[in-house]
């Protein structure tokens, strides 16, 4: 029997795939290959979960991947009609990345609230300059995304005594439906997005939910670039419409040197790394390995997208 072919969108450094052996042909390629490519393999890694190459190079008619797993949580970078409309069971990372991203909420929570930027400007300045910091316990926190994600974060919270409301696609038991959205971010101290990109989350924070929000609340975006307007978002802090924002995921990465976004006035800039802890790589190809054996085996895969969606449905 024909081992599968397993087809790999490369990025550095490389999978460990060695368990493999002998299971199924492991091929390589880039972007400029991987239409020419793509017709031939059994399951498609996307490993260079940065690319857009899978939405221009998806197969329409005629032999394509049964499987597809991207090594991230969100789906929109490889997501196209044609890949929504086939019977390509797709998945994705989920679990990998919530407890290391409502850490660095968390962190970006206390520096804000502690004025640690300011305070590290001023030690690099060598001023002496007191000023009082902002007490978290007691304060609100609304985290726009229900997934795993968005849950961790909100428990994460929590556990500095911040009162949370979590806001998802859908109302349920603990969870809040969109049209609460501008209600509870109207009284909210942090509005953490964490949500996946979709054509109902696309912009969403833009003027008008700007300008909802309190003059003294914090912004803080961890789910996908594209759910905040920039621009909007600039013209806010600008404004002092609200009191602070953080950005870790961008619509253009990287951002470049020249974008307007890094001397924006109290606005933290980090380079999508919220999730990235060390050894997460190794986790990411595991988290493969594993689901590859259950593929093997004829068994149903876990983190199963629902292409509509865009994400994979919570429980």
């Amino acid at each position: 029997m024909t081992a599968p072919t397993l087809l790999v969108l490369d990025a550095d450094p490389l999978p460990r795939l060695g368990s493999l052996t002998g299971r199924a042909r492991v091929e390589h390629t880039d972007a400029s290959a991987l239409a020419e490519r793509l017709p031939y393999a059994d399951v498609l890694l996307v490993w260079d979960f940065t690319s857009h190459a899978v939405r221009a190079a998806w197969p329409g008619e005629g032999p394509r991947p049964r499987w597809v797993h991207t090594a991230s949580a969100g789906v929109d970078h490889l997501m196209c009609p044609e890949l929504a409309a086939s019977d390509t069971v797709v998945t994705n990372a989920r679990g990998v990345f919530d407890q290391p991203i409502a850490e660095y909420v968390a962190a970006l929570v206390l520096a804000m609230a502690k004025d640690l930027p300011r305070t590290l400007d001023f030690q690099r300045e060598g001023v002496w300059r007191h000023r009082e910091s902002r007490r978290v316990a007691g304060t609100r926190a609304v985290i726009v995304g229900s997934g795993p994600i968005g849950r961790t974060i909100a428990r994460t919270l929590k556990a500095l005594e911040i009162t949370t409301a979590v806001v998802g696609r859908t109302p349920r038991t603990g969870i809040h439906g969109p049209g609460d959205l501008d209600r509870l971010i109207a009284r909210a101290d942090w509005v953490i997005a964490a949500a996946p990109l979709t054509e109902q989350t696309y912009g969403m924070f833009d003027s008008r939910r700007f300008g909802v929000m309190q003059p003294s609340a914090r912004f803080v975006n961890v789910g996908r670039g594209r759910l905040v307007v920039e621009d909007d978002l600039a013209d806010a802090l600008r404004k002092r419409w609200i009191a602070g924002a953080a950005l870790d995921v961008f619509a253009h990465e990287p951002l470049g040197p020249d974008s307007p976004l890094w001397q924006v006035p109290d606005l933290i800039v980090s380079p999508h790394m919220s999730g990235d802890t060390i050894g997460w790589r190794e986790e990411l190809g595991s988290q493969f390995l594993e689901l590859y054996d259950r593929w093997a085996a004829g068994k149903p895969l876990l983190n199963v997208v629902d292409k509509k969606r865009g994400y994979v449905p919570g429980h």
